[in-house]
């Protein structure tokens, strides 16, 4: 039963934490306006998640496995508009 309780916390954060990013998603292809977004921050943290999607494969780990990688699309369609408008902002 802990197991279960365990597992459905862990869904439900992996949920949340990626749909927390579908919103600045939708502004930045809206608007194209990156300026005010930091592209290191935005770099880390790709990368961050491209490991976590890593170690969940490792693991076998599938809540971990489709929870990163979704996040990995969000977040890499905010960095490659950041990425796209260097120079123009």
């Amino acid at each position: 039963m802990a197991a279960e309780w365990a597992d459905l916390v862990g869904a439900t954060a992996a949920c949340l934490t990626t749909l927390a990013f579908v919103p600045q998603v939708v502004k930045t292809l809206k608007t194209r306006h990156t300026r005010d977004i930091s592209l290191s921050m935005w770099v880390l943290f790709c990368a961050g998640v491209a490991l976590w999607l890593v170690y969940g494969v490792l693991m076998a780990a599938w809540p971990i496995i489709l929870a990163n990688a979704a996040t990995l699309v969000l977040g890499g369609t905010v960095l490659a508009v950041k990425v796209g408008n260097r120079g123009r902002e």
